[in-house]
């Protein structure tokens, strides 16, 4: 009796030794715009993301969430973070906002000035920051395809994108500087010099390369 009450214990406390060696999942929401409400879809990129995760035997380790909504700029995303990423909980956040505080001067009217975005910006990560949240930071993509900074809104895509990087070292965030990557990538795929089609199809929005390629940019600073 005396020997199976021990060979019972014993086995008790290897389960709960191997059930407490499984680290909990990461849980990670990517809070941003239209182009992050589409990647939680089939062939998006934050679906994508998972699949590769899958695919390395990783997927137990992260929980992919998107907060998304299209039309949003940095204030929007200040605005809505106790509801999107507070009460979700996550240990990462990836924010990737500012295309449209630049693109939407162009065509309504309305985005944000450089000052503002920065303000906003700084505030939001002070406040994920002030509950030990892991911060990525990403650069807005682009507005156009062309090379050689051919794009109408190049030059201030770029000063937002200055900014978003000064912001990462001063605040110590991770970088995902998509715009670096994808300016490197269109100059070496787009010998027709076209405004669509390489990596978006419409401009700004990832086409499937495209969704292939934030994929797999997001995943190298992700899993540092």
């Amino acid at each position: 009796m005396r020997f199976r009450i021990v060979i019972f214990t014993f086995c008790f406390v290897l389960s709960c030794a191997r059930v407490a060696a499984v680290p909990p999942s990461t849980r990670v929401v990517f809070f941003g715009d239209s182009i992050t409400e589409i990647g939680v879809r089939q062939g998006g990129y934050i679906q994508r993301m998972q699949t590769i995760l899958s695919e390395r035997g990783l997927s137990d380790r992260f929980e992919l969430m998107g907060a998304g909504v299209s039309g949003d700029k940095i204030y929007d995303l200040y605005l809505r973070l106790e509801d999107d990423v507070f009460a979700r909980n996550p240990q990462v956040v990836v924010v990737w906002v500012g295309v449209n505080d630049v693109w939407h001067k162009q065509i309504h009217n309305t985005g944000t000035d450089a000052v503002k975005f920065k303000r906003f910006y700084v505030a939001l990560i002070r406040k994920l920051q002030a509950r030990n949240m892991r911060v990525i930071l990403v650069t807005p993509m682009g507005v156009g395809e062309k090379r050689n900074l051919a794009n109408p809104l190049d030059q201030e895509l770029d000063q937002y994108s200055a900014l978003i990087r000064d912001l990462a070292v001063q605040y110590h965030c991770d970088l995902v500087d998509m715009r670096a990557a994808f300016l490197k990538y269109v100059g070496s795929h787009n010998p027709l010099d076209r405004e669509s089609g390489i990596l978006t199809y419409d401009r700004v929005h990832p086409n499937d390369t495209g969704n292939q390629f934030v994929a797999n940019e997001m995943l190298r600073v992700l899993l540092r």
